[in-house]
């Protein structure tokens, strides 16, 4: 029952982004085979917003169908705990696994739960950029580490690298409603992570996990979509 109510969201998720919302999607390089088949994760970089499940509505139904039962996803505690948003990311995804900011047991106990049928979403920044550029706290963004400890996890197979826009011209972190109708944008790139493994490996980086946030780090500089300021 868990599933079929989270695959009731996922789908209402997705047609909210298609009714309301032009998804403007782009690949960085389009493959020559089919770029959803045999995904083991779906990183999502440029994290602006607690709306960004619009772009949901970008993803085809067939790997919805295949995947709502079995994605494994990290969420920071503070916001599964917010009354609505997190709400609706329990229902939307029974594998998703509250964390903290700290590199504790509770990190440890999610990369436990990986094993060959798991599909992982994440946003490796792991805190919303706000208008200034900067976190909540007014430190620079980054790519947090974990994600290097998920790639040693899963080590093969296709990841999908979701470039966004950014979302702050339908909802600035802190607002309750968003903004209908606006255009939001979506870059993708299909890489093979024992390809994006071997690459971070050959980097001049001391360690293979800073060579991992600064491998994604380019890419977003690269490929990003332009942002859409917000209006006044």
């Amino acid at each position: 029952m868990r599933k079929l109510i989270a695959f009731f969201v996922i789908s209402m998720a997705k047609i909210v982004g298609r009714l309301f919302y032009k998804i403007e999607v782009n690949w960085v390089s389009k493959p020559d085979f089919d770029p959803w088949k045999n995904v083991r994760m779906y990183v999502f970089l440029n994290h602006t917003s607690l709306y960004e499940p619009l772009f949901i509505g970008a993803i085809p139904w067939r790997f919805i169908f295949e995947h709502y039962g079995n994605v494994l996803a990290p969420g920071a505690d503070i916001t599964l705990k917010r009354p609505l948003v997190g709400k609706f990311f329990k229902f939307s995804f029974p594998g998703m696994m509250p964390i903290s900011r700290k590199r504790d047991d509770t990190w440890d106990n999610f990369l436990k739960y990986i094993d060959d049928k798991s599909m992982v979403a994440i946003a490796p920044e792991g805190r919303m950029k706000r208008p200034t550029g900067l976190d909540k706290t007014g430190k620079p963004m980054s790519i947090m580490g974990g994600i290097a400890d998920i790639l040693t996890h899963i080590k093969t197979g296709k990841m999908i690298l979701a470039f966004s826009g950014g979302l702050h011209h339908v909802q600035i972190p802190g607002q309750t409603l968003p903004k209908l109708f606006k255009k939001i944008r979506l870059n993708y790139q299909n890489v093979d992570i024992a390809e994006f493994i071997e690459i971070c490996e050959k980097r001049p980086e001391d360690t293979f996990k800073k060579a991992v946030q600064n491998e994604l780090k380019q890419r977003m500089e690269k490929y990003c979509p332009p942002e859409i300021k917000p209006s006044l």
